[in-house]
């Protein structure tokens, strides 16, 4: 297998780089206010479209840990990762609906904000600096870990070569604020999708090749169906089959998906809810627009979730049955490292495969799908940081002017922070197990403060602190005395004893009053236009569809 781009393949990669940079530039110039205003700098108020609101989430949602760490799944676990991007889609819904209307009616911008407003400044602080914390070492981090070495394995570069072309890229996307984010995220989703999409078609024409015919997709297709019959259930059962676990042993699959109870007890809709609702990078792209754009845009990004399993899961898929059949040597060895079999290699050693010319237009979906999900995170680590920390607590005289520049130093400094840190990363089996364990410490507590402080009058700022510190508490001793319990069933357990806990608190705190800092709901602001509900019917009607077929 040879590494290294060809000089077509760069040629490909330039013309990218040249569009979306000088689009950038352009629209940082061009369109709507100046980049002096703050709440434009971190919101793009009113400046986004549905579409660009749609593919902005979408581009920052989809990035390497999808791309390497996703299709690294699928061929550890199979189809069954592709619960993570269709109940995606159906929570998309749920937020657009529920969670939407709470934020913009009562000018919400950021989630330390929401805590303040409905809790006290006590908790917003706390949960600011965890916030922190989290999207910097294992957001940001892992992004740029495995961006490099998926840019390693493609152009035979240094692993700190690629990453600090992947942080340099992204940091000039950034500084121009959350405006210039939003709309050349539209330009890198169409890469990362034509791009995704001709890899995917690629790897089974591929698979074709050198396991059937050569006919083509479609048998590629029917191999995967033949030779990988255990990859192709969504629903697992307690040692039903051993998988290879990244560090050189097995695992059972189902520790890492348990079949039906992740629903039952609700450990993925606690993920999904918590990551697209209680998400600053996630939520800020709609921030900005009104009530009706905003829920639009998030539909849109529902239906291109819908279409993510086949980028990012058949090309997992596909490298499984060619590893299996030991039908081609280069995936063989560039999967094996040191007698392991490493999941993460997937897709990066499938890539190399890739002709000349749709190398470089992979490369290029890659990039795109890495550098804009960078630039979503740093700029919401930046608006945290400074509208909830330091506005508050170090200048709280800073002009417009002086908060943007802030702002993009604390872009900088986040930036160099994970830098740092990705490499030490190497010491983990599964890059997308890690980020979904470390962040299911806190998601419980997360998900419990919002959904009470949201419906429930009587809510109080001590239950929700003892929720959110409780959720990291009983997390980690679960995961201490309980190391076989799944990962996802430990933060549906933990999410029902937190929301316990925080009521039981509330209501012994209220003397049967309601909160003074309690929100008023009107009923109203959750209808929805007939095109949004016949949309919504139809993502959760694919979501039961997929199930029923490959249960």
């Amino acid at each position: 297998m040879k590494l290294g781009l060809e000089t077509l393949d760069y040629c490909i990669f330039f013309i990218y780089f040249v569009i979306v940079s000088s689009y950038g530039y352009w629209v940082y110039k061009n369109k709507g206010k100046q980049n002096d205003d703050s709440k434009d700098f971190f919101l793009a108020e009113g400046s986004l479209t549905w579409w660009a609101i749609g593919a902005s989430i979408i581009a920052s949602n989809i990035s390497a840990e999808q791309f390497i760490g996703m299709s690294g799944q699928a061929f550890q676990l199979g189809i069954a990762i592709s619960v993570y991007e269709l109940l995606g889609g159906v929570s998309l819904i749920i937020v657009a609906v529920y969670f939407l209307p709470m934020y913009l009616k009562n000018k919400i911008y950021t989630m330390p904000q929401f805590l303040a407003k409905r809790y006290d400044e006590r908790l917003a602080t706390i949960m600011a600096v965890f916030w922190l914390f989290l999207y910097i070492f294992v957001n940001l981090t892992s992004i740029i870990y495995l961006g490099g070495i998926s840019l390693e394995k493609m152009t035979g570069f240094s692993f700190m070569t690629c990453t600090l072309f992947l942080t340099v890229f992204a940091v000039i996307i950034t500084l121009g604020g959350m405006k210039v984010i939003g709309y050349t995220d539209v330009i890198q989703v169409v890469c990362l999708i034509f791009g995704g999409l001709a890899t995917t078609y690629l790897a089974l024409d591929l698979l074709s090749d050198r396991v059937g015919t050569g006919s083509g997709v479609f048998e590629g297709l029917s191999l995967i169906k033949e030779k990988a019959d255990s990859h192709l259930h969504m629903i697992f059962t307690p040692n039903q089959y051993q998988v290879h676990d990244g560090r050189g042993g097995f695992i059972d699959a189902y520790r890492q998906l348990p079949g039906i109870m992740m629903f039952i007890i609700g450990g993925q809709w606690v993920n999904n809810l918590n990551y697209f609702g209680c998400n600053q990078y996630m939520t800020q792209r709609a921030l900005g627009a009104d009530l009706k754009t905003a829920r639009n845009g998030v539909l849109f990004a529902a239906f291109m979730k819908m279409l993510m399993p086949f980028i990012v899961v058949l090309p997992g898929l596909a490298a499984y049955v060619l590893f299996q059949e030991n039908a081609d040597q280069a995936i063989v060895d560039g999967i094996t490292q040191n007698g392991i079999v490493r999941p993460d290699n997937a897709y990066p050693v499938l890539l190399n495969l890739l002709p000349v010319g749709l190398k470089g237009l992979a490369f290029a979906a890659l990039t795109a799908a890495i550098v804009a999900s960078l630039a979503g995170k740093a700029n919401s680590i930046s608006t945290i940081y400074v509208l909830d920390i330091h506005r508050k607590y170090f200048n709280k005289n800073l002009t417009e002017k002086q908060t943007v520049w802030t702002g993009r130093v604390a872009i900088v400094v986040a930036f160099a922070i994970a830098l740092v840190v990705s490499p030490f990363l190497r010491n983990f089996g599964q890059a997308f197990e890690y980020i979904q364990v470390y962040t299911g410490y806190i998601s419980p507590g997360i998900l419990s403060i919002f959904l009470l402080g949201f419906f429930w009058k009587k809510a109080s700022a001590n239950g929700a602190l003892t929720a959110a510190i409780l959720s990291i508490a009983l997390s980690s001793w679960i995961n201490y005395q309980f190391p076989e319990f799944p990962f996802m069933n430990r933060m549906g357990v933990v999410f029902w004893i937190c929301s316990l806990v925080h009521v039981t608190i509330s209501l012994i705190e209220s003397k049967g009053k309601d909160n003074p800092n309690a929100f008023v709901v009107k009923k109203e602001w959750f209808k929805v236009e007939p095109i949004f509900r016949y949309g919504a019917i139809s993502i959760v009607a694919i979501f039961i569809v997929i199930y029923l077929i490959f249960w």
